[in-house]
């Protein structure tokens, strides 16, 4: 299996320490928020990892070089100055991530989810680790039901991690599913995969697991400083 760390985002919540350093390479526990990725990938025996790139593209290779020193390869897949959401940045990464199913995780999360309880074939086209609901959004975001599917409705919602296992064919119809909307015309195109997930989601073809233990999105230096003074404990 390979994976695919998504880390092209421009961290504007995270101004001013993403100002010189993109946010999943900002520390936690004396390590860049990406090596913890990138340990449990090794653990796993993941050997090539593509890390999707926009803001300050070239400080990756700087910290992370060819990802050697985990036993890894790791392949870097730029976007250009804008990224191209979740949905274009998977999908301009799929020649690099092969024909089988993906493991891809957001680069600005941190979690002791245990990589090793994903399937390496999901029943459908995606499978979705989901945590409780943390303060910063408690409506949460999809349904876990009893025999595993996901749904985009249903009581007792749950947050998406920002870590699955996906195949290639989700973005099988993305142009039908997408539509209009602003950048997916663009080259290479710009836009989300909540829609595409969606969709695949009605056709009852994404299931998931829910995480009960920790996980943070460190989408603000105050839950940066708050993981950092945890794992440093």
């Amino acid at each position: 299996m390979r994976a695919l760390i998504l880390a092209a985002g421009l961290g504007e919540r995270m101004r001013p320490l993403t100002n010189t350093t993109p946010k999943p390479l900002l520390e936690a526990g004396g390590k860049p928020l990406i090596a913890w990725h990138l340990e449990k990938l090794a653990a796993i025996g993941v050997q090539d990892v593509v890390v999707n790139t926009s803001w300050l593209a070239p400080r990756f290779p700087e910290v992370l070089g060819d990802g050697a020193r985990w036993g890894l390869r790791l392949h870097y897949s730029y976007e250009g100055p804008t990224p191209l959401e979740t949905g274009g940045g998977m999908f301009k990464a799929l020649p690099l991530l092969g024909d089988a199913p993906f493991l891809a995780i957001n680069g600005d999360v941190w979690t002791d989810f245990d990589f090793a309880k994903l399937p390496r074939e999901p029943r459908g086209v995606a499978h979705l680790v989901l945590v409780d609901n943390p303060p910063q959004h408690p409506v949460g975001d999809f349904a876990l039901r009893d025999d595993a599917r996901i749904a985009n409705e249903g009581a007792n919602k749950l947050t998406f991690a920002g870590i699955g296992v996906y195949r290639a064919s989700l973005f099988d119809d993305w142009r039908t599913i997408i539509g209009d909307t602003p950048g997916a015309h663009e080259d290479p195109p710009r836009f989300r995969t909540p829609p595409l997930l969606i969709a695949a989601m009605e056709r009852g073809m994404v299931d998931g697991t829910h995480h009960a233990g920790r996980w943070t999105d460190v989408g603000t230096p105050e839950r940066l400083a708050e993981l950092d003074g945890v794992l440093k404990r």
